[in-house]
C-alpha cells in the first residue's frame, strides 16, 4: 500500500492494518524458519509497510 493511500485512512484503520501486518510478519518468519517461504522479499515489504504506518501514526500524534 502506498503512503498516499495510508494517509487517507483513520488512526483506527491504521492500527488495525498494523496488527494485521504484524501477524503476517510472524507467519512469514515462521515459514522462513521451517524453510517453506515462497517469497523471501515479502518479509521486507511487510516490515517497510509497518514502518510507514508507525511513521504516520507518530506524525499524527505529534500534530
Amino acid at each position: 500500500m502506498k503512503t498516499a493511500e495510508l494517509r487517507d485512512k483513520s488512526v483506527d484503520e491504521l492500527n488495525a492494518r498494523e496488527r494485521d501486518l504484524n501477524e503476517q510478519l510472524f507467519k512469514l518468519r515462521f515459514q522462513r524458519a521451517t524453510g517453506r517461504i515462497e517469497n523471501p522479499n515479502k518479509i521486507r515489504e511487510v516490515k517497510r509497510e509497518i514502518a510507514r504506518i508507525k511513521t504516520l501514526l507518530n506524525e499524527r500524534s505529534r500534530a
